[in-house]
């Protein structure tokens, strides 16, 4: 097992979202259940080739924080300049939960 350290918004995301999936599913579901099940949902969004295609260039046209940026703006308080940013980035038609860092 490893520890996964996370910014508290985005722990507080998950834990929602594990709650929602407990709802669904009718039974139990951890955060770490919730982000395999997340994770199996990406892969088989990904499986079809357009989706893929898409999904592919939308990330590429969106302006995302480096993940030092990503993880300084949920370790800061919220500060007007940091709102800002992530404003800037919804108007690329991407939710700020879509900024997550890739792989650190």
């Amino acid at each position: 097992m490893k520890t996964l350290v996370l910014p508290d918004k985005i722990d507080d995301e998950l834990a929602k979202a594990a709650e929602e999936l407990s709802f669904m599913a009718k039974k139990p579901i951890s955060k770490s259940m919730a982000v395999n099940l997340l994770i199996e949902v990406y892969h088989a969004h990904l499986n079809n080739r357009c989706a893929l295609d898409a999904f592919s260039q939308q990330l590429q046209s969106l302006n995302i924080m480096s993940p030092k940026e990503f993880d300084k703006y949920w370790d800061e308080s919220e500060k007007p300049e940091a709102s800002k940013r992530m404003a800037n980035s919804k108007n690329n038609k991407a939710p700020a939960r879509n900024q997550n860092k890739p792989g650190s």
